[in-house]
C-alpha cells in the first residue's frame, strides 16, 4: 500500500507508504491526501498530519514515471502537473492546519508538499532539497512561491539552481521548520504539537489559518477588512467568552464545549 489515511477523530494522519522508493509520489498518495482534505471539512477535525512510513518523508516524483510522461504531448504533460497543483491548491484551501512530520528528508515535489503545509516538525538530520535541476527539470507545486516567502533570495536561488541540500537545523534557523526532533521522533512530536492545537479554540484557529494564508496575496486594505470581520464575529462567540473569562480568572480555558 503506497498510502493510507488514519482517522483519529480530531486529527487525520496521511501516511506515505512508498518506503521502497523513499516516499516517491503515487496516484494513491494523491487520492489519499485529497480524501483527508475533504474530510477536514468536518468541524470535528482539528488538524491533518502528513508523514511517511519509511525513514524518508518524500523523494518527490518518480523519475521512471517522468520518463514515461516524455511520450505525452506538452499539453498532456501540463495536465499531469496540474494534478499535483490541484492537490497543492486543495492544501492551501484546507480549513485546518496541516503539519508535516519529516524524517530523512524532502526532495523535489516532496519539498514542495512539505512547504505547502502550515507547520513542519523535522528530524534534526533531515535534508531539504530542491532537486529538480539535477534531473534537468524545474520546480513545480508552488516551490518557487514557498521558497521566496521563506528564504533570502540568494539561498532560494542556490537551492533551485544548484540543488544543494539544506539541513533541517539551518531551515529551522531561517524559520522554515517549527520544531526539530531527534531522529525517529518527528511523528511523535507532530502529534504533541497537534495536542496543543486541539486544546485551543477551533473556530478562532480556523479563522486565523484563513487570515494568515490570505495575507500573502491580499492587499493590506482588504486584509484589514477581513481581520475586522473575523474579529467582530469572534468577539461575539462562546470561545471568546470562555477565553476572556479564563484570563481574568487566572485559569486554563476550556474550549471543549
Amino acid at each position: 500500500m503506497s498510502a493510507h489515511l488514519q482517522d483519529m477523530g480530531d486529527r487525520l494522519v496521511v501516511w506515505n507508504g512508498n518506503a521502497a522508493k523513499k516516499g516517491a509520489l503515487t496516484p494513491e498518495f494523491y487520492q489519499t491526501l485529497h480524501d483527508a482534505l475533504e474530510r477536514a471539512q468536518d468541524p470535528r477535525v482539528r488538524a491533518i498530519i502528513l508523514t511517511s512510513e519509511g525513514n524518508f518523508f518524500c523523494a518527490g516524483g518518480d523519475l521512471n514515471v517522468l520518463i514515461e510522461r516524455r511520450k505525452l504531448s506538452e499539453d498532456g504533460r501540463r495536465g499531469k502537473v496540474d494534478e499535483l497543483h490541484d492537490l497543492v491548491r486543495a492544501m492551501r484551501a484546507c480549513p485546518v492546519p496541516i503539519v508535516a512530520a519529516v524524517e530523512g528528508g524532502a526532495a523535489g515535489a516532496g519539498l514542495s508538499l512539505a512547504l505547502a503545509c502550515d507547520l513542519i516538525v523535522a528530524s534534526q538530520e533531515a535534508r531539504f532539497t530542491a532537486a529538480y535541476v539535477k534531473a534537468g527539470l524545474v520546480p513545480d507545486a508552488g516551490l518557487t512561491t514557498s521558497l521566496s516567502r521563506l528564504l533570502p533570495r540568494a539561498l532560494a536561488m542556490e537551492m533551485c539552481l544548484i540543488g544543494r541540500p539544506i539541513m533541517a537545523i539551518r531551515f529551522a534557523e531561517l524559520g522554515a521548520v517549527n520544531r526539530l526532533t531527534a531522529v525517529g521522533q518527528a511523528f511523535e512530536q507532530a502529534m504533541n504539537y497537534v495536542d496543543t492545537m486541539c486544546a485551543g479554540p477551533r473556530g478562532a484557529q480556523r479563522a486565523i489559518r484563513q487570515l494568515v494564508s490570505a495575507a500573502y496575496e491580499t492587499p493590506e486594505a482588504d486584509q484589514l477588512d477581513a481581520e475586522r470581520d473575523a474579529m467582530a464575529h469572534a468577539a461575539g462567540g462562546h470561545e471568546a467568552a470562555e477565553g476572556i473569562a479564563a484570563f481574568l480568572e487566572k485559569r486554563k480555558p476550556d474550549y471543549s464545549a
